[in-house]
C-alpha cells in the first residue's frame, strides 16, 4: 500500500514539473542567446532541497508580480531540466549526455551536491533503477569513491557485477563463460576494482559471491583475501581505503547520519555520512565481551554519551537509546533533556524506524551496578531483559518495543 501510495505521489509531482500548473517561481537559466525561463512551484522546491529552501529564506530573494525570481547563468537550460526533475519526482536522467555536459554538471556544484547526498544517502533509488546499467562508467566509479554509499560491500560487488555484465552483454554464470567473455568482463571491470573493499565482505559472502569470479580478479587480490579469511590473525596486506563499514554487527553505516540527526534533533536526513558530528567508537559487545553487566559498567562508564542497540531473539527488529550522560553511579534516576528510545522494526531498512524524545526528563535514565542499560519502560538486570508493563508511556512515549524481549 505504502509503496503504491509513494510512486502515485512521485507521477502526480511530475505531472506539476511537467504542466508548471500554478507555478509560482521563475528560472532564468543559462546565458547569452541560450537563455532560457524555467518555471517551478516555491512549495515543492522547499520540501524537497535543501538547497532552495536557504534561497527562499534569504530576505533579498527577488519577487515580481507575486513569482519569486531566480537566476542561473552558470548552468545550461538541459542540464538544470534534468536537476529540477530529479528534485521533483527522484528521476534522474543521465544516460543522453555526452562526457563534456556531465562535468558541466559537476561543476555546478550546489544542486550536484544535492543530489550525490540523496544518491549516497538512498542509493537504491538509483542502483535499483532500469536506467542504472545506463550509467557512464566514470559517473559510477564517482560513486563507488564515495566513504558514505550507504550499501554494504556485498551489495556494492553485486550492483558493479550487474552493470559490468550488462555493458558487455554477458550472462552472469561463469561457468558459462569463455576465454573471450573473461577477457570483456575483466577489463570492464578493471577501473572499478581498487574502490570495492574486499576485506569489508563477510567470509561466507567472499566464498559464495566474489570467490566464485576469481577468474576476473587480480590473482594476487585472490590469495591476500583468502589468506585473510582462513589464517587467523592475519592483516591486509595493501593500504585499505576509509572503510564504509562500521564495527557493528547490528548496525550499518547508513545508521549513523541517522543516529547524529536525533542526537541534534534535526530531521532524520539532516547528515550524511561526511559531515556527522560525532566520532562512533564501538565501546562494549555482549558477543565479544560477555553479556553481563560488570562488563557492561566496566566499558561504558564515564565515558560520556553513548548509544546502545540491542537485537529482538529471532527477529530482525533493533532497540536501543540514547544517553547522553554516562551509566556511571549507583544513585538511580537521572535527569536528562535530549536522551531517547528508538525502535527499528526492521534493522536493515533505516525507514521503519520509530523515535521516542523522554518525556519526563527527572527520570530520563536509570544507572545502577546490577543494571545494563536502563531507559523508561526497558531495562536490563542481572543479565537479562525486561519491559515494565505498568509503565503508561509517560517517561518515553510507546514506539512499539515489544512487552516481551526474551
Amino acid at each position: 500500500m505504502s509503496s503504491k501510495f509513494l510512486a502515485e505521489l512521485s507521477s502526480d509531482y511530475e505531472k506539476f514539473f511537467e504542466t508548471e500548473i500554478g507555478y509560482d517561481v521563475i528560472i532564468y537559466v543559462g546565458e547569452d542567446q541560450n537563455v532560457k525561463e524555467i518555471h517551478a512551484h516555491s512549495n515543492i522546491l522547499c520540501a524537497r532541497s535543501q538547497y532552495f529552501r536557504s534561497e527562499f529564506s534569504n530576505e533579498r530573494v527577488e519577487k515580481k508580480d507575486g513569482k519569486f525570481i531566480f537566476r542561473k547563468p552558470n548552468i545550461s537550460p538541459q542540464l538544470f531540466n534534468i536537476i529540477l526533475r530529479f528534485i521533483y519526482c527522484g528521476n534522474i536522467e543521465l544516460k543522453n549526455l555526452q562526457g563534456p555536459d556531465v562535468l558541466k554538471l559537476l561543476m555546478f556544484t550546489d544542486l550536484w551536491n544535492f543530489c550525490l547526498k540523496k544518491v549516497c544517502n538512498e542509493p537504491k533509488i538509483l542502483f535499483d533503477s532500469e536506467k542504472f546499467i545506463q550509467l557512464k562508467a566514470f559517473l559510477l566509479e564517482l560513486l563507488l569513491k564515495r566513504e558514505d554509499l550507504n550499501m554494504d560491500e556485498i551489495e556494492i560487488w553485486e550492483y558493479l557485477l550487474k552493470w559490468s555484465f550488462a555493458q558487455q552483454n554477458i550472462q552472469k554464470n561463469p561457468t558459462e563463460w569463455n576465454k573471450d567473455d573473461i577477457t570483456r568482463i575483466e577489463r570492464e571491470l578493471h577501473r572499478f576494482i581498487p574502490f570495492i573493499q574486499f576485506y569489508d565482505i563477510e567470509p561466507t559472502d567472499f566464498f559464495y559471491k566474489v570467490y566464485c569470479y576469481k577468474e576476473i580478479l587480480p590473482p594476487n587480490l585472490i590469495h591476500d583475501l583468502l589468506e585473510y579469511h582462513i589464517v587467523p590473525n592475519v592483516k591486509p596486506k595493501v593500504n585499505l581505503p576509509n572503510s564504509r563499514k562500521i564495527n557493528s554487527t547490528l548496525i550499518e553505516s547508513k545508521h549513523i547520519p541517522l543516529f547524529s540527526s536525533w542526537i541534534g534533533r534535526k530531521e532524520s536526513s539532516y547528515y550524511d555520512r561526511k559531515s556527522c558530528p560525532y566520532d562512533f567508537k564501538l565501546l562494549y559487545r555482549s558477543s565479544r565481551d560477555g553479556i553481563d553487566t560488570k562488563t557492561f559498567h566496566n566499558n561504558c562508564d564515564n565515558k560520556g554519551a553513548t548509544i546502545w542497540v540491542a537485537k529482538i531473539k529471532d527477529s530482525t527488529q533493533l532497540i536501543g537509546g540514547y544517553n547522553p550522560l554516562d551509566w556511571n553511579g549507583n544513585s538511580g534516576y537521572k535527569a536528562a533533556n535530549d536522551s531517547f528510545l528508538f525502535n527499528f522494526t526492521n534493522g536493515r531498512n533505516i525507514s521503519t524506524a520509530k523515535l521516542g524524545y523522554v518525556n519526563k526528563t527527572n527520570v530520563a535514565v536509570y544507572c545502577e551496578y546490577n543494571y545494563g542499560p536502563s531507559m523508561g519502560n526497558l531495562f536490563c538486570k542481572n543479565n537479562r531483559w525486561y519491559t515494565n508493563s505498568s509503565d503508561n508511556g509517560d517517561r518515553y512515549p510507546r514506539i512499539g518495543i515489544p512487552e516481551s524481549l526474551m
